[in-house]
């Protein structure tokens, strides 16, 4: 997978994790620290690390690939990041009744949770409870064009990029970390 264009992606999600307020700005601070951390490796040689995975492979290599801080890791914590907001907007998509929280409990439940620590879940949880109104996010975030044909779009496209970033990370045996 090419590292630019994934991270590409990944940073056109920033100004919509905005628009949730307090409630997301940890989630964007961790995205946006992920993506700059791999965007930066990326930097340092464009053509060895050209595509994503070289990064984890040298990290392996060099036995550095379990750090926090390494690329592995955000990797990772992108891919796992991703994977909640797919599943959030999957959700807005098929349970047009839920309210905002609702829909991003049952996301994280389903993504995030098990890998998160006591602190993490119950701070995500109280998080969640200032998430914006459905409504007014789907307006804000919709503009005008039709939001539910883009949110499909979206998670249609880029739920296989995630996945193939989880087989890959299984592969090597960096995909069951939980946090630190």
């Amino acid at each position: 997978m090419l590292a630019m264009p994934f991270l590409d992606v990944c940073k056109l999600i920033l100004p919509v994790i905005d628009k949730f307020g307090a409630a997301m700005a940890l989630v964007k601070s961790d995205i946006g620290g992920n993506i700059t951390r791999l965007e930066n490796k990326y930097l340092t040689n464009p053509s060895e690390f050209n595509l994503l995975y070289s990064m984890v492979r040298v990290e392996i290599e060099a036995k550095t690939s379990k750090a926090s801080s390494s690329c592995t890791n955000g990797l990772l914590w992108l891919t796992r990041a991703m994977d909640f907001l797919v599943g959030l907007f999957r959700n807005l998509l098929e349970h047009p009744d839920w309210t905002m929280p609702q829909a991003c409990a049952d996301s994280y439940s389903k993504t995030l949770k098990k890998w998160h620590g006591w602190l993490a879940s119950s701070s995500f949880t109280l998080a969640m409870k200032l998430a914006p109104d459905r409504k007014k996010f789907m307006d804000v975030v919709g503009g005008t064009g039709d939001i539910n044909v883009d949110i499909e779009k979206f998670c249609t496209t880029f739920s296989p990029l995630l996945e193939e970033n989880h087989k890959f990370l299984a592969s090597v045996g960096m995909d069951d970390l939980k946090a630190s």
